[in-house]
């Protein structure tokens, strides 16, 4: 089964920091760009980092400087590490892959950051 699962989120307060992960599974992972996105509540889910195969990575304005996307192909893993949290940075975060115009699996359940006082 071709799948992506994210985990490593949770409930932590402004200014604190959570490492998300996403492992990829039955098909081959190295070769995909791998990108991490987010949703709020009533929100449009919206991109936030990329990292490519060759690991070139790319950023939303918003969380330049805080955030960074990693990825190890040994173990089929991409991370987001996520520091100086905010408020505005609570939502549902999934990743994703592409290679060109396909896709490395459907959407995944995604992982809850929760950034409250």
């Amino acid at each position: 089964q071709v799948q992506l699962v994210e985990s490593g989120g949770g409930l932590v307060q402004p200014g604190g920091s959570l490492r998300l992960s996403c492992v990829a599974s039955g098909r081959s992972f190295s070769d995909y760009t791998m990108g991490w996105y987010r949703q709020a509540p009533g929100n449009k889910r919206e991109w936030v980092a990329t990292i490519t195969s060759g690991g070139t990575t790319t950023y939303l304005d918003s969380v330049k400087g805080r955030f960074t996307i990693s990825r190890d192909n040994a173990k089929n893993t991409v991370y987001l590490q996520m520091n100086s949290l905010k408020l505005e940075d609570t939502a549902v975060y999934y990743c994703d892959g592409r290679r060109g115009t396909i896709r490395y699996s459907d959407w995944g359940q995604g992982t809850q950051v929760t950034v409250s006082s």
